[in-house]
């Protein structure tokens, strides 16, 4: 059993959620710590001039109720985190400065562009600290 779990959350996720969240709480320890953690792709910053201020908050206000929802879901009180980056290496740096022992994600059919640029979920396999259970 884990003591320090690490979820990824992705709004594109949907009902797949819960299916990541019954397999760590089948994984965690007594007492174990769960973090949902929800990267926010960073945005280019010749893109970024052209975005109202307001949009990019109310971006960060969605994420932060949709972390909160998924929150709501699970069976203890898990911490929730919002980053900005990039996916995969936000969720190996969140995973190295917080001591986690274990990440669940889930993962999508790889596709075509996989090939050449990786997904998400293979980022994480290769370059975390701790152990990755990924569903798919």
């Amino acid at each position: 059993m884990y003591n320090n779990l690490l979820i990824p959350i992705a709004e594109d996720h949907g009902t797949e959620t819960d299916r990541v969240l019954a397999i760590a709480a089948a994984l965690q320890g007594d007492g174990a710590a769960v973090t949902l953690l929800h990267v926010i792709e960073e945005i280019p910053q010749m893109a970024l001039v052209h975005i109202p201020p307001e949009v990019l908050e109310r971006s960060r206000t969605d994420a932060h109720d949709m972390l909160a929802g998924v929150a709501a879901r699970f069976d203890g009180a898990p911490r929730t985190a919002l980053q900005g980056g990039h996916g995969g290496r936000s969720i190996v740096d969140y995973a190295e400065t917080h001591g986690i022992d274990c990440i669940v994600m889930r993962s999508h059919r790889p596709e075509f562009q996989d090939v050449f640029f990786g997904s998400t979920a293979a980022h994480v396999v290769r370059h975390a600290p701790c152990s990755v259970h990924v569903l798919r």
